[in-house]
């Protein structure tokens, strides 16, 4: 067994509030210390889980996402500032992450998920967060996880709708289960409020800290559907696909 990390006394004051969890302790806050986080895009979505992760003291976030900040990014995107327009949006984020939490290892990629890159970025990290907009990207990311035995925490959203579930290769469906494929009708622009987005993310984020602390009960084998618009929430059960093209018959393979 791997010894966890110890926390310094800064660490200690800094996570004192949240060690106070019944569940958590100076155990839990060791395992996140203990734990890298691949986020793919840090938008709306992905840059709030990272803001809650890196607040939350996680060791090392790994964050994946081209280009450069534009306008239309900055009413969702909180690791993104108006200085900062024109240049890379993962040098925002990283220079936002360590003024807020200089304890956490950021590394940042300057590219989207893809067929190409996915075995090597996913194998970075022990969890996954998808927060990314398009298919082709998940399903790649989808594809990399479950074959090296990563969990996944799926987060999506549009308008004022919202969805969120925790994917363990071996024990739940995977994003093939539920969406076979590319879905025609998607698009890359959606309509989108910040508080939206960030709603989502804070839960994404209590999925990680409770799978990696060992509290709680996560979303594995069902999915959680909110309606901001209503403040309605639920919850579904889902099922894997015996015979999905990625997890079907197939065991985890951390090769």
């Amino acid at each position: 067994m791997i010894e966890l990390p110890q926390l310094g006394d800064d660490e200690r004051a800094r996570y004192e509030w949240q060690m106070w969890t019944s569940g958590h302790g100076e155990e839990g806050q060791r395992k996140l210390k203990q734990t890298s986080v691949l986020i793919s895009r840090i938008g709306g979505l992905g840059g709030t889980v990272a803001y809650y992760l890196a607040a939350a003291g996680i060791g090392r976030l790994v964050l994946a996402h081209a280009g450069n900040v534009k306008p239309s990014d900055l009413n969702r995107q909180l690791l993104m500032t108006t200085d900062w327009l024109g240049k890379a949006r993962v040098e925002s984020a990283a220079r936002r992450l360590q003024e807020l939490n200089p304890f956490v290892e950021i590394e940042t990629v300057a590219e989207n998920l893809s067929n190409e890159n996915a075995k090597r970025l996913v194998g970075c990290a022990d969890i996954v967060v998808d927060a990314a907009p398009l298919f082709a990207e998940r399903f790649a990311m989808n594809s990399a996880a479950f074959r090296q035995g990563k969990p996944i925490i799926e987060s999506a959203m549009y308008d004022f709708d919202a969805q969120l579930t925790t994917m363990i290769p071996g024990q739940t469906a995977c994003l093939a289960c539920l969406v076979p494929e590319n879905p025609p009708q998607w698009r890359r622009e959606f309509p989108v409020f910040g508080a939206v987005s960030g709603t989502i993310a804070a839960m994404a984020a209590l999925e990680v800290i409770k799978l990696v602390a060992g509290f709680g009960e996560t979303l594995a084998g069902t999915m959680c559907l909110a309606n901001l618009r209503t403040m309605e929430f639920r919850r579904i059960a889902i099922q894997r696909d015996p015979n999905c093209r990625v997890c079907g018959g197939q065991e985890p393979n951390a090769s």
